[in-house]
């Protein structure tokens, strides 16, 4: 498959209607691996680079592996195509960064890739939507099982898979379920949140990942501990903090419907009315109001409108994105008017409806 089969529309774990939905958007695991007997990329040579490039490209497009990947060296994409595949969690902004040592292996479906000379040599990455853990763990060992038996790893008998990082030293493992959490946002209570997570061993970032910022009340949580547990302990400790975060976020929920439902109704309302009407939508505004709609979807204030449009909304406001739909580069004041037209433009294909009925129509 050529690159643009890869840059038209948004992920299918970003359509999908996983468990728990309304509330965990994506589950993803990540596995990072180094070859054995070769420098890791924070000190290798170009040469270097090249040669593990060959090495998983012999791995990985092997016709009887039947892998079905796409390979791609990010020096020979553009600029907005590595941004649209940042955007679309399909590979990382460092690995985006640095384009003459870097390439990705992409399957059809955009669940799975391999970004190849990143902070490590190899890392695996597998994207399911809502919540599936184990699943989607299980999805990504099995291609570390059979790319481990065409390449050998880096591996020492006592701290297990060695890694660029120390942090990523042991199971090399980093397992991220992406939540929309409104009403812990709005009742104040994600600083408790982010606060009790450190103490857990769990880590609170953005969108996307380490160093970027909360935006639309979206975040990742995250495994931080990878040495002296197993990967399943890891994923089931996880499993508990996300479930019990999940019961943190309706019980919020609940509680804003019962003590300040007239409120919360003009909130959704108005940030739909702003995605509807407005002519000039910056990132933040966009993602605030989309974030507020949805809470109004889930709560069924607002009708009509499906979870997976607003998804798609999310994705496509960013900034490539944006510069894509209009076809064009765009500075920042046109790419805010670019991405209200697409609003209303995506939203108006739903039938939107709100809680309220409005008068009837009579034959006179």
């Amino acid at each position: 498959m050529n690159i643009e089969h890869f840059l038209k529309q948004a992920p299918k774990c970003m359509m999908g209607n996983g468990e728990d939905s309304d509330i965990v958007m994506t589950t993803r695991i990540r596995l990072a691996r180094n070859m054995a007997n070769t420098r890791f990329p924070l000190s290798f040579s170009q040469q270097e680079a090249n040669e593990v490039q060959e090495k998983l490209m012999k791995a990985l497009l092997m016709p009887q592996e039947q892998l079905n990947f796409s390979y791609f060296r990010m020096a020979d994409l553009s600029p907005l195509e590595r941004q649209l595949l940042v955007e679309k969690h399909l590979i990382s902004p460092y690995l985006a960064k640095h384009k003459e040592v870097a390439a990705v292996f992409l399957s059809g479906d955009e669940s799975t890739s391999v970004m190849v000379n990143e902070e490590d040599h190899v890392r695996i990455q597998v994207l399911s939507a809502g919540l599936q853990l184990m699943e989607t763990y299980e999805r990504a060992s099995e291609l570390d099982d059979r790319l481990g038996k065409q390449v050998s790893y880096a591996y020492d008998e006592q701290f297990g898979y060695l890694t660029s990082c120390p942090t990523n030293v042991g199971t090399g493992l980093r397992a991220s379920i992406m939540m929309h959490l409104p009403a812990l946002t709005m009742s104040k209570q994600m600083n408790v949140l982010i606060q009790m997570m450190t103490r857990l061993g769990m880590v609170v970032r953005g969108i996307y990942g380490e160093g970027s910022e909360n935006l639309g009340n979206i975040y990742q949580i995250s495994n931080q501990v990878t040495l002296g547990k197993s990967e399943r302990e890891i994923l089931d400790e996880l499993q508990k903090v996300v479930e019990q975060i999940i019961e943190k976020e309706r019980n919020a929920r609940k509680k804003l419907l019962e003590r300040a439902h007239v409120t919360l109704d003009d909130r959704v309302n108005r940030a739909l009315g702003t995605l509807r009407y407005a002519r000039v939508l910056t990132s933040e505004e966009a993602a605030t109001c989309l974030s507020n709609v949805r809470l109004g979807v889930d709560l069924k204030l607002i009708q009509g409108i499906s979870p997976s449009s607003l998804n798609e909304c999310v994705m496509f406001i960013q900034p490539g994105f944006v510069q894509q739909y209009a076809g064009t580069v765009l500075d920042a004041v046109d790419r805010d008017i670019y991405r209200a037209k697409y609003v209303q433009e995506k939203l108006g294909e739903d039938r939107l409806t709100t809680g309220e009925k409005g008068e009837e129509t009579y034959d006179v």
